[in-house]
């Protein structure tokens, strides 16, 4: 049996229209609770870090010089460097130690 290719479009295409009109048709009003507002407010944050963090792992040849490319990164950050300089300093530190792994 070969699997029709157009049927998996359609379906593809009805769950993603759904998941979008679902929300405005079912929540009306503002949402009050405070708890779904905070969960909501972080949600693309979330996304973005679940999505990122497997990619700077196997972005190099080896994960312990990404793993220290993201410590330093994360350091980098909490002492309030601009995003170039966290750039370089990851950069460099994932080339210091990609020389010697």
């Amino acid at each position: 049996m070969k699997p029709n290719v157009y049927v998996y479009i359609l379906i593809m295409a009805v769950v993603t229209y759904l998941i979008r009109m679902l929300p405005m048709v079912l929540v009306r009003k503002e949402i009050q609770n405070t708890t779904i507002k905070s969960f909501l407010y972080y949600v693309p944050y979330v996304t973005l870090s679940v999505m990122t963090f497997p990619a700077i792992l196997s972005a190099t040849n080896s994960v312990i010089s990404a793993a220290a490319g993201f410590v330093v990164a994360i350091a980098a950050a909490i002492k309030g460097f601009s995003l170039f300089k966290i750039a370089i300093f990851a950069c460099v530190t994932v080339f210091i130690l990609e020389m010697f792994i």
